[in-house]
């Protein structure tokens, strides 16, 4: 992006530096998507245009190049419309910063942003049973400084129902292990919440934090590797997969199943529900903004909706009472012998 013209290049610094940062709040993980998404776009835009990419205009940040570009991760990238359709969000509100500083191309930029988005099919989450949480939990060899970690990783992770981002960017000073035991997580869009902790989970972080240097200051992330640096996305995943696979021994119904760090998310939220918590409690216990977000986990749950089924029955009235089976009498038995 170094190579584009100063005019298109100013404005997107200051989409990335002052719009997304300063007034959206936007995640570490926003960011690197954005610019992934842009990147990408303004690649294809250079060789759709055939000229360098230094000399891409905002005159050519055009419907029919954005158009051209959803087709070509679509058909030369391979790419869903579940993608197709985040990189269109990363378009759009990149259109919608140049058009709030360039009315000039007013009419252009509204082009862009009255795409729509494509429609597509809602995967259902994956998540674990807690019987195979269980399982999962189990592996770590909390003996070791590494197990030790993993252990207050995974418990925390399902405990809370954090995304990978929160947890890696907790810090010892955002816990509070004593009564009541609560942790305070940092979530999209700079909004904080408070979630409490189980004993198990708080006594797992406190045996973590005594293994470390006791002069590690407060504002030390929790969550770190081998030669102190914080882990990484990768390595959250990587840990979760090693011990998925250990725990498939025990829990077969994990063999056939991808399990990432987002899974425990998903599995607190169903475990929730299956515990009769209402859905706004949910909502605001995992940091969603709109409750819908939430209801996704109800649709998902087979167990949850065969209960409802089976009450619904039984409230209908249509379940078929008990009865006793005929069975003829002895002198009708006779009576038909005798012809």
């Amino acid at each position: 992006m170094s190579k584009l013209s100063p005019s298109l290049l100013a404005l997107v610094q200051s989409f990335f530096q002052s719009h997304l940062r300063a007034v959206r709040g936007a995640s570490d993980h926003t960011v690197r998507a954005y610019r992934d998404a842009l990147r990408l776009f303004f690649l294809f835009a250079a060789q759709h245009l055939r000229r360098p990419i230094a000399e891409l205009h905002l005159d050519d940040i055009r419907s029919e190049v954005v158009l051209a570009f959803l087709d070509h991760i679509e058909t030369a990238r391979g790419n869903g419309p579940a993608t197709r359709n985040c990189r269109l969000a990363a378009i759009r509100s990149f259109v919608a910063h140049l058009l709030r500083h360039d009315l000039t191309r007013a009419e252009q930029y509204r082009r862009i942003l009255a795409i729509p988005a494509k429609r597509a099919q809602i995967r259902t989450p994956t998540y674990l049973e807690p019987e195979e949480a269980r399982a999962l939990i189990a592996q770590p060899d909390p003996s070791t400084s590494g197990g030790a970690r993993d252990l207050a990783l995974l418990l925390f992770l399902y405990n809370t129902g954090a995304r990978v981002g929160e947890a890696l960017a907790l810090r010892r000073g955002d816990l509070y292990l004593g009564r009541p035991r609560q942790v305070r997580l940092h979530g999209k869009g700079g909004k904080d919440r408070s979630c409490p902790l189980w004993p198990e989970t708080a006594q797992a972080l406190r045996a973590l934090m005594e293994r470390d240097n006791s002069d590690i200051a407060s504002v030390a992330e929790v969550f770190r590797n081998a030669r102190g640096a914080p882990l990484t996305r990768d390595g959250v995943a990587y840990l979760i997969t090693k011990y998925a696979r250990l725990a498939a021994q025990t829990a077969p119904g994990l063999r056939r199943r991808r399990i990432t760090p987002h899974a425990l998310r998903h599995s607190c939220a169903v475990a929730l529900l299956q515990a009769g918590v209402d859905l706004t409690v949910i909502r605001d216990y995992l940091g969603h903004v709109s409750v819908a977000t939430t209801g996704r986990y109800l649709s998902s749950n087979m167990e949850m909706k065969r209960h409802v089924l089976e009450a619904f029955w039984n409230r209908a009235g249509i379940a078929k009472q008990p009865h006793r089976p005929w069975r003829p009498a002895a002198s009708t038995l006779a009576f038909l012998a005798s012809l």
